[in-house]
């Protein structure tokens, strides 16, 4: 599986607004929605928050990945945000949140789930890609970046 497999160039947030983890969840929600306009916006917020509760998807190193799962849906679905100026998210490091990629998967889907999350951790653990994609403009060089280096995995 590649990660552009689940993150449609549409579902990418160049710059993202909110200042607050909630105000985040909510645009990477809006992203998601770009693709799957049937996923319940108030239903995935609240598993997301439960799952936060259990710990923050901030794993450090500025990156965050939030996740949950809905039994409406039939697979994995994608987005990805920035910040440059970065976000508390309570990451496990402490220091700011700049980057984001939200991932949603049905309820009875566990390892593709466990695999998906694997695969943007490594991705965003490679200190160049991060740098990368903290210095270009816009969504199409966001995708360009993840596409160039989804090739390599």
């Amino acid at each position: 599986m590649k990660i552009l497999d689940i993150l449609a160039v549409d579902s990418i947030v160049p710059e993202l607004k909110g200042r607050t983890k909630k105000l985040v969840l909510e645009e990477l929600i809006d992203a998601v929605k770009q693709n799957k306009p049937n996923i319940d916006s108030d239903r995935l917020m609240k598993v997301l928050l439960e799952r936060e509760r259990l710990g923050s998807t901030g794993i450090g190193d500025g990156i965050a990945i939030p996740h949950g799962k809905l039994k409406d849906i039939d697979d994995l679905v994608l987005s990805f945000g920035r910040s440059i100026e970065g976000i508390d998210f309570e990451s496990m490091d402490g220091k700011p949140v700049h980057l984001f990629f939200l991932l949603v998967a049905p309820e009875a889907c566990a390892g593709i789930h466990l695999r998906a999350l694997a695969k943007i951790a490594r991705l965003l653990k490679n200190g160049t890609v991060r740098k990368r994609l903290a210095k270009v403009e816009n969504r199409d060089d966001i995708f360009s970046i993840i596409q160039q280096e989804d090739e390599d995995f």
